[in-house]
C-alpha cells in the first residue's frame, strides 16, 4: 500500500482522524479539494489512492464476483490504513469513513458487510452497499449511536435512490443514527448542504 496523502490539524491535537476514500477517477488531492469546503474542524485527514484510480472496475450493483479480486483488495487496503491510523493512536472509535462516489460504496460496504463496529462517524457521498442484493440485518447492532450523514442527488446518473435508501436502512438496522438527504436533481456533485452535514458531524 502506497503511503496516504496527509492533511488538516496536527496529529497530536486532532480529535479524530478521517480516512478520506476518492471516487473513480479521483486521487486523494480531489478529497483534499472536497474538505477545503468543510471549514475548520479539529480533525486530521488521511487518503489512500486507488491503483489506476479505480477500487474496482465494474459498477457496484453488479455481483460482487464481477468486481474481483479488485474488490477484495481495495476492501483489504481500508482495513490496512484503519490498522494504520490505530498505530498512529486513532482506533475506529476516533475514526469517520468519508468516501465520495466509488469511495462512499466501499466505506459504507466496508462498515456494514466487512468490519461493522463502532466508528466516530461515516460521510457518505452519493453512494451506498456494493453488490445487487440488501445486506441481511445483523443480529444485534455494530454501529450503535455512530453518526452517518449520507447525502445523494435523486437522478443521480450512477447511484441510482433506491440503494441510498437501503443503505440507510441498513445503517439504522445496524444502529447507527443516519442523517440522510436526497435533492433533486441529476449531476454527480456535492451539494454545499452535504459540506455543511459533514462539518457539523466532525466538529460535533
Amino acid at each position: 500500500m502506497s503511503p496516504m496523502l496527509e492533511w488538516g490539524a496536527r496529529p497530536e491535537g486532532a480529535r479524530v482522524a478521517v480516512l478520506a476514500v476518492h471516487g473513480r477517477g479521483g486521487d486523494p488531492g480531489s478529497m483534499r479539494e472536497v474538505a477545503s469546503r468543510f471549514g475548520d474542524a479539529p480533525v486530521r485527514f488521511f487518503a489512500p489512492e486507488a491503483p489506476g484510480n479505480a477500487w474496482y472496475p465494474g459498477g457496484f450493483l453488479q455481483p460482487l464476483e464481477d468486481n474481483q479480486p479488485a474488490l477484495e483488495n481495495s476492501l483489504r487496503t481500508v482495513g490496512q490504513c484503519l490498522d494504520e491510523l490505530a498505530g498512529a493512536g486513532f482506533g475506529p472509535e476516533r475514526v469517520v469513513l468519508w468516501g465520495f462516489s466509488q469511495g462512499a460504496c466501499l466505506i459504507s460496504h466496508y462498515a456494514l458487510a466487512v468490519a461493522p463496529r463502532r466508528y466516530a462517524g461515516l460521510i457518505v457521498f452519493t453512494g451506498g452497499f456494493i453488490g445487487p442484493d440488501v445486506i441481511a440485518d445483523p443480529v444485534d447492532e455494530p454501529l450503535t449511536g455512530v453518526p452517518v450523514v449520507l447525502r445523494s442527488i435523486s437522478e443521480d446518473p450512477w447511484v441510482p435512490r433506491h440503494r441510498v435508501e437501503e443503505t440507510a436502512a441498513s445503517l439504522r438496522a445496524a444502529g447507527a443514527e443516519v442523517d440522510l438527504r436526497i435533492d433533486p436533481g441529476s449531476e454527480h456533485i456535492i451539494t454545499d448542504e452535504a459540506c455543511e452535514a459533514a462539518t457539523r458531524l466532525l466538529t460535533s
